[in-house]
């Protein structure tokens, strides 16, 4: 800013609450399909590279771990009597 101001430039102090649209009563206007339609600009070497990251295939993954799986113990009567956690891999000890 002291650059710009150094060059001639002017800095002009603007209330808070000031809005930059003409009218800040008014509400925004939203463009619908009534507009000229624009002109794409093709870009076929970035939809090459895309298209050839997505045809590529992914390396192996590394094996996940087992996750925990909770179990319920229940006792002779059928009640649940606390939760545990077991690996999946190895069998639940029967406490």
């Amino acid at each position: 800013m002291d650059r710009y101001a150094r060059k001639g430039g002017e800095i002009e102090n603007i209330p808070s609450g000031v809005s930059g649209r003409e009218n800040p009563l008014e509400s925004i206007k939203t463009p619908l399909f009534t507009d000229t339609k624009t002109d794409r600009t093709p870009v076929p070497e970035v939809v090459a590279a895309l298209d050839a990251r997505r045809n590529k295939k992914s390396e192996k993954k590394k094996p996940e771990k087992p996750k925990p799986k909770e179990e319920i113990i229940y006792d002779d009567f059928g009640e649940p009597l606390r939760k545990i956690w077991v690996d999946k891999q190895s069998p639940p000890d029967n406490l």
